[in-house]
């Protein structure tokens, strides 16, 4: 490809509302440009290596038995009706109708699809274990896109779905794809990522992990242990606490806090450490007229995954207020009287003593509250956030908190679509059985990103050799020079034939604006031919990553290319 051909504008100017490395660099480069919030269209520079990214995913899945196959981007409501999520999942999920009035969606994952597919043609345990898996765009409605590829709405995903007669099977394909997915990701040229223990939500099922990649601007937070091989997203991580100090218990006094109300007033009012306070998070149940009160520790936070599968419906956080009676920021565990009311107290409070706590009247609070003592028949349950700091909980060191970027998952579904959309066969001894699923996804936009994020400098992007989308960039300086012109055109000619997808700089101008707009795009091997060098009978070949050069020369350079490829 010749740069004077390539519809892609490199520039200088950062994008105003950029703040990640990617989202910037791929726009400066000239990867992609956007046409809507969170939609983007991409150049030919990242289409080509978003399917270089994809061809090496299908290899990873063709190795695990994958069968290739495409889903409709538009479904029918009624197959969204079976499995119950038509009605279940919010705004996200784009609906229509079509001329005739029929309602239509726009998919956002494909279980559905995947199930009809298999329902009827699959019938007997001697057609599983099976997967098929798609490379398809698909549309969610994000709330909030952001950071470039990370979050948008519509985006290129692959999703496979896996069918078994037992939970052994899955399990064992499970972590096959576990493997695989390893593969892809350091394939593809990543190599700060990990796998956490995840929350299954939408999807349903028993069992999922998240690959992380681990980066400060990540929006997921991720519990890590540097002593064992505990993973954990923050929205599952197990909160584990050490033996209490034993005090003795003082008398339970009521004490006037005037407009002490949040837990820093509070704690400042008595001197003590928030950690020493009862904090009192109030919920309200999503589409009912109910509410739920949690309580942990005045130094934690609730975790609202958490609390909604204890509470088992949608919980929102809700402002307390008198109407409802509530006394907002003196809301206390004993003498509590709401109406309509769920209380959940988080295991942070199980050994606390003497602790201060809301009197649920204006201005007060009580201080020297012990539940053993002061409250009878208390349950306690893990509501809370894992703070950096505290147990692991398989190895008992201590947990660090990072942040990370989802670049794929992986779930153990059981028989949740199966079972719903009467999907059917045969086990061994004859009987009919719901065939369980596993499900596995990676977003293809937003590895790219990722990718960006952590192959490049300050001078534009490095990209990877295995999904560039040239592996060598020519930079002729003096394009005009007959000698360089022919040179630089041989070089571009032999390696085309030789199938190697090559960029050739045939623009006439500065040298500084080749060598920066080469940098920028960041091919992996960049190949200048100059008067000067060709005066030598040499060209320059340098890479883009570690900045290595050497002079070679010309009649030796290609294959010094290809074995740089090799």
């Amino acid at each position: 490809m010749k740069v004077s051909k390539l519809v892609a504008e490199r520039t200088k100017e950062t994008p105003s509302d950029a703040k990640m490395k990617n989202h910037i660099l791929l726009i400066r480069a000239g990867y992609m440009k956007q046409v809507a919030n969170g939609i983007w269209t991409l150049t030919a520079l990242g289409q080509k290596a978003c399917n270089n990214i994809e061809n090496i995913i299908r290899d990873e899945m063709n190795k695990i038995d994958g069968q290739e196959v495409k889903f409709p981007v538009v479904m029918p409501k009624e197959l969204w009706d079976m499995s119950g999520r038509y009605s279940s999942i919010g705004s996200e999920m784009v609906r229509f109708v079509d001329r005739t009035g029929h309602p239509l969606l726009l998919g956002m994952t494909h279980e559905e699809a995947a199930v009809h597919l298999a329902k009827n043609w699959v019938k007997s345990y001697t057609q599983l274990p099976c997967m098929i898996y798609q490379i398809q765009t698909k549309f969610r409605d994000e709330a909030r896109s952001r950071g470039g590829l990370i979050r948008v709405r519509e985006f290129v995903m692959k999703d496979a779905y896996s069918f078994h007669t037992s939970q052994e099977g899955l399990e064992e394909y499970y972590y096959k794809v576990h493997k695989s997915y390893e593969n892809i990701y350091h394939r593809i040229g990543l190599k700060n990522f990990i796998s956490v223990k995840s929350d299954n939500g939408m999807f349903g099922g028993n069992m999922s992990h998240e690959f992380m990649f681990i980066n400060d601007m990540g929006e997921d937070e991720l519990v890590i242990c540097e002593h064992c091989a505990y993973r954990a997203n923050q929205e599952v991580a197990d909160c584990v606490y050490g033996e209490a100090k034993l005090e003795d218990k003082l008398p339970l006094e009521l004490v006037d806090t005037g407009e002490a109300k949040t837990i820093e007033e509070v704690s400042k009012f008595f001197g003590v450490d928030s950690s020493k306070c009862i904090k009192a998070v109030a919920y309200a149940i999503k589409g009912e007229s109910g509410y739920v009160l949690a309580f942990v520790r005045g130094d934690k936070e609730v975790n609202e995954t958490k609390l909604r599968k204890l509470v088992g419906k949608e919980v929102v956080p809700f402002e307390a207020r008198e109407q409802d009676g509530f006394v907002a920021g003196n809301i206390g565990p004993k003498d509590l009287n709401i109406a309509n009311c769920e209380v959940y107290y988080d295991n942070s409070l199980k050994n606390i003593s003497n602790a201060i706590i809301g009197a649920n009247k204006p201005n007060y609070h009580y201080k020297n509250f012990n539940f053993e003592r002061d409250m009878s028949d208390v349950q306690f349950a893990d509501i809370s956030k894992v703070k950096e700091g505290e147990i692991c909980p398989i190895c008992g060191g201590h947990v660090v908190v990072k942040h990370g970027i989802e670049i794929g998952n992986i779930f153990q579904l059981g028989t949740k679509y199966t079972k719903s959309m009467g999907m059917f066969v045969h086990s061994k001894d004859g009987q009919e059985i719901n065939p369980i699923m596993g499900c596995y996804g990676i977003g293809v936009g937003r590895n790219l990103a990722c990718v960006v994020e952590e192959n490049s400098d300050d001078r534009g992007i490095c990209m990877p050799m295995s999904i560039a989308p040239y592996k060598v960039n020519i930079v002729p300086l003096r394009y005009d020079d007959s000698e360089v012109k022919e040179v630089a055109d041989s070089l571009y000619q032999t390696l085309i034939s030789a199938g190697i997808e090559t960029l050739i700089d045939d623009r006439d101008c500065a040298p500084g604006v080749k060598f920066a707009d080469a940098d920028l795009i960041g091919m992996p091997i960049r190949v200048v031919v100059s008067p000067r060098g060709l005066a030598d009978g040499n060209v320059e070949i340098k890479l883009r990553k570690s900045g290595e050069t050497v002079v070679v020369s010309k009649d030796k350079c290609i294959d010094n290319i290809m074995q740089l490829i090799k």
